[in-house]
């Protein structure tokens, strides 16, 4: 786990490209503190930060082939790299070091682009030719590793791991990217290869920049396919992501330094411990993180349970109001954008705390978005079995839930009813796209606290077209796919870009291996009546999963999702003073988002609107780090 940064084919000379590349690995530090490195030429310039995991003595980057020719720069883990190693030393290659990054170098040289299709990881890396002045830049599948762009007018890239360190560039004018913020009002994430900053864009996932001297395009090497697979029954879906969600596992336990694991309480960080001790065959370390503010903010029960029943070692830290006070400005800085949930500051403390004892962490993320665990889910199927069962209508085909089948599966919404009144009362019974589009819109939730020219800057019609764009997958014939595929590609990412700055902070490589690709690919050609069996969140994960975690966990219809106590902490104390302090500060008056009166009444009101809160700070201490102060 690394950073990198780089410029290529710009207007700049050597010397001032090396100052300024230099000055960026600065802003990357964190993510590699262990060795650094930078190589130039005439028209180009790598730099490196290294986290040192795999053959700890060798791998340093840049790394650069035999005759100089070849240079690579890269960040993540390419977790079946010993398997292509082997495959490339029957084909005659030789090999210097135990690295994935010699395996990855050797691989592009080989094979160039076509190389994208054999990796199973987490991966950006940028891959240089001396002699050409071609290049190649890449992200993995699913956008584990981040890897951030801008173009100069000339069509030379400079590109970086994080946003931050682009802008130490002098040419690049820091300034919000007015359609990506109401995006991010909307969704609380931006669509595409957008970001908050205008002119800065991400290499979307399974996607890759190929360039030359003179300009580049963008390709893509790996997309979701949901062509369903009705020949093969329950007992063979059952076996195939059983075995290869062991092999993914198998595959990222790879380590040369203490490796331990996330532990929620939850199914899909269980199943992964669970999977993670039996792989290593001796006691894990788990880390979880609760609040001392009741049994509404603390998991621990059931993770303590995980823990005992796979011989694993317990860690648990408590992070109270103080500690909330004291990260928010840093996590801002940390993560570049402001972020969906305030689950980002838990993990965080779950993060800092593990990185003291190991460098390499496992996790659960993905599992909500590729088998379906998100309750709203439920809420809109229920909706859809009404609607089938009132018109009797088969609009899915066989792939409907009905309302009979949907039933006992209902318990679980009972902590939803705003969402399920709110859901309900309007537009019933409408096309999929329009009744998915109002679940996840918080346009009218968010009206009270944003200012008139704010609100009027909205497009509406304009805004749904794109969220029309990714959820109307033509491939995606039922419900349920159409709702995973659009979060696959927007929700994940985001989520994925937390994963990423809350381990990346510390120093500590968190890996996902629910997201190997193999695990999706099967996923998302699973018939629905087996993915999601009567409307049942994670129906098939669970079935693998009850050999492995136990019974209460497997169970649970009260998951949390790591909430943090902001309704007690804002009645008073230290964080009540700071989101004041924040939000009625004269320079946020003055930037004229917010309805000061609307803003300071859901402030008072904060029991119901604690959401609303979390997202107006994460904006304002945004535009105060980054555009106030140019980061």
């Amino acid at each position: 786990m690394c950073g990198i940064a780089g410029i290529i084919h710009d207007n700049s000379s050597p010397d001032e490209r090396i100052a300024i590349v230099e000055q960026m690995k600065k802003k990357l530090v964190h993510r590699g503190p262990d060795a650094e490195g930078i190589i130039s030429g005439e028209k180009h310039c790598l730099g490196h930060r290294r986290l040192s995991i795999i053959d700890i003595e060798h791998g340093s980057q840049p790394m650069i082939s035999e005759d100089g020719r070849y240079q690579l720069v890269f960040n993540g883990e390419i977790y079946n790299y010993l398997e292509l190693r082997q495959e490339l030393i029957q084909e005659g290659l030789k090999f210097t070091t135990f690295s994935d990054t010699e395996v990855l170098l050797r691989l592009l040289i080989l094979k160039g682009e076509a190389a994208l299709n054999e990796l199973n990881g987490m991966f950006a890396f940028a891959f240089y030719d001396q002699k050409t002045g071609a290049y190649l830049l890449a992200r993995d599948h699913f956008g584990i590793k981040p890897l951030y762009y801008s173009v100069f007018p000339n069509g030379g890239i400079i590109f970086a791991s994080e946003i931050k360190a682009l802008l130490v560039h002098p040419h690049i004018n820091v300034a919000c990217n007015t359609d990506a913020l109401y995006q991010y009002i909307s969704f609380q994430f931006v669509l595409g290869a957008e970001t908050l900053f205008k002119g800065i864009y991400k290499i979307e996932p399974g996607c890759f920049i190929k360039g030359s001297t003179d300009h580049f395009t963008i390709r893509r090497y790996w997309n979701h396919n949901y062509i369903v697979d009705t020949y093969h029954n329950n007992e063979y879906f059952h076996d195939q992501l059983h075995d290869l969600l062991l092999d993914s596992v198998r595959l990222q336990v790879r380590s040369d330094v203490p490796l331990g694991a996330y532990l929620s309480g939850g199914l899909d960080s269980s199943i992964v411990s669970s999977f993670c001790a039996q792989h290593l065959g001796k006691k894990i370390k788990t880390f979880i993180g609760r609040f001392a503010e009741g049994e509404l903010y603390d998991e621990s029960f059931y993770a303590k349970l995980v823990t005992d029943s796979i011989g694993a070692e317990y860690n648990e830290i408590v992070p109270g109001a103080c500690d909330f006070v004291s990260a928010m400005p840093k996590l801002i800085y940390m993560l570049d954008e402001p972020v969906a949930g305030p689950g980002v500051f838990p993990q965080y403390c779950v993060s800092k705390y593990a990185a003291a004892q190991v460098k390499v962490i496992l996790g659960g993320q993905g599992g909500d978005e590729i088998f379906g665990g998100y309750a709203r889910y439920i809420i809109a199927y229920l909706e859809q079995a009404l609607k089938g069962a009132i018109f009797e209508t088969r609009e899915e085909g066989t792939h409907i839930v009905t309302l009979e089948n949907i039933i006992p599966n209902l318990p679980i919404l009972k902590q939803y009813l705003p969402l399920m009144q709110y859901f309900f009362s309007d537009g019933m019974f409408e096309p999929m796209d329009k009744r998915y589009y109002r679940l996840i819109n918080r346009t009218l939730s968010v009206s009270r606290i944003f200012s008139s020219d704010v609100l009027n800057g909205f497009n509406r019609e304009s805004l749904f077209a794109d969220f029309q764009a990714v959820f109307n997958h033509p491939e995606t014939h039922s419900y349920i796919n159409k709702m995973l595929h659009f979060d696959s590609k927007t929700l994940l990412p985001a989520l994925l870009q937390v994963e990423d700055r809350v381990s990346m902070a510390v120093s500590l490589e968190a890996r996902v291996p629910l997201l190997d690709y193999r695990v999706v690919e099967l996923a998302n050609q699973m018939p629905l009546a087996i993915k999601f069996q009567g409307g049942q969140a994670k129906y098939m994960l669970k079935q693998v999963a009850k050999n492995y975690v136990p019974e209460k966990v497997l169970n649970r219809k009260d998951k949390m999702g790591f909430p943090i106590p902001l309704k007690e902490w804002l009645s008073a104390g230290p964080v009540r003073d700071f989101v004041m302090d924040t939000l009625m500060s004269r320079a946020c008056q003055e930037r004229g988002l917010f309805n000061c009166t609307g803003l300071q009444k859901t402030i008072d009101n904060h029991a119901i609107f604690e959401r609303q809160i979390w997202g107006a700070l994460c904006l304002e201490l945004w535009f105060k780090t980054f555009i106030d102060k140019r980061g």
